[in-house]
């Protein structure tokens, strides 16, 4: 589908395998005009590589280097070199594929050179012929700690590791109060050309609230020109994908559409339910409109995309608050 030009510019946030199906049918709708801010509170060094699960996740879906099967990392993927490093007893919970290496790799050396996060991924994403302008939230280092019933955790050893098995009681972004956003990051949210920022159905918890943790970010979006749509990742009380709905459950919030919105309170214009969640329509605060959100092939995501670029569109033609205030 050929990109439209006269949508405007659009910003994205987004995290990992759910916020990339939606990346992915705004970049087909937006081409160039599209901005991509990427959660990177998952990053970690592993096995002495630096590695940005998010950001791989989302450049490899944007580009069709995605593994579908998995939901994660590189298809016609092979294994030879974990095969291997499990013979030397080297630490195998979290898996690297032999194509997905090249990527932490290339990264890793080039970070060590002095280049940005935000260099890096933007020369990523033009090798993989993405018209996207792909950011990491931050070109600091934050981290994604969850506290758990087991003790505090890093955000991959409670995710990969442990599977999402222990009890959250809460989650914090190590050295965000330190972190700064780039000067790509604010320039896209203080894009005057703006017309829609879109909030994708990535888990609120760990995947966008680290992206509002940066100093900076949750104040750009609030002053932006643009509406915020947020689209929700619960459907009929649970998450499509991950642990959205167990970790709502164990900090003791609805596992509800209206829940999302509440979450979003401070910033949210509109947001996009599932039909299934009809009854969720009357919600305070924000306008609210129904559509198919179930995103199981490519055409779904470019309905999806389309649905909440239309709905954007209709905000600014019957505000329900003034835009950049």
């Amino acid at each position: 589908m050929n990109a439209s030009k006269s949508t405007g510019r659009v910003v994205a946030l987004c995290g990992g395998v759910g916020g990339a199906k939606l990346a992915f049918g705004l970049e087909r709708l937006l081409g160039n005009d599209l901005t991509l801010i990427v959660n990177t509170g998952d990053d970690f060094e592993h096995l002495g590589l630096k590695v940005s699960p998010d950001i791989d996740t989302v450049l490899y879906t944007l580009s069709g280097l995605a593994n579908r099967e998995l939901g994660w990392g590189r298809q016609d993927e092979s294994w030879n070199f974990m095969k291997a490093l499990s013979t030397l007893g080297g630490e195998t919970w979290f898996q690297l594929g032999d194509r997905d290496l090249a990527i932490h790799v290339e990264r890793t050396r080039r970070l060590r050179t002095g280049e940005t996060l935000s260099a890096v991924t933007s020369s990523f994403a033009a090798h993989f012929g993405i018209a996207a302008q792909v950011l990491p939230m931050s070109d600091d280092r934050i981290s994604t700690a969850v506290v758990t019933s087991e003790g505090v955790l890093p955000f991959q050893r409670y995710f990969v590791e442990r599977r999402c098995a222990p009890r959250v009681d809460s989650i914090h972004f190590e050295r965000s109060v330190r972190a700064r956003a780039s000067s790509e990051v604010l320039s896209a949210l203080g894009d005057p050309q703006l017309t829609a920022i879109i909030v994708c159905p990535s888990n609120p918890f760990l995947s966008i609230d680290p992206i509002l943790s940066v100093p900076g970010v949750r104040a750009a979006i609030k002053k932006s020109v643009a509406p915020v749509v947020v689209v929700s990742p619960i459907i009929g009380g649970k998450a499509v994908k991950g642990p959205t709905d167990k970790i709502m459950t164990e900090l003791g919030i609805p596992r509800t559409s209206k829940a999302i919105a509440e979450h979003y309170l401070d910033l949210i214009d509109g947001l996009i339910i599932d039909h299934t969640d009809e009854q969720e329509r009357e919600i305070a605060g924000c306008a609210v409109r129904t559509a198919s959100s179930l995103m199981n092939t490519d055409q779904d995501r470019v309905r999806l995309a389309g649905e909440a670029l239309d709905f954007a569109r209709h905000l600014v033609s019957s505000p329900q608050r003034q835009f950049g205030g």
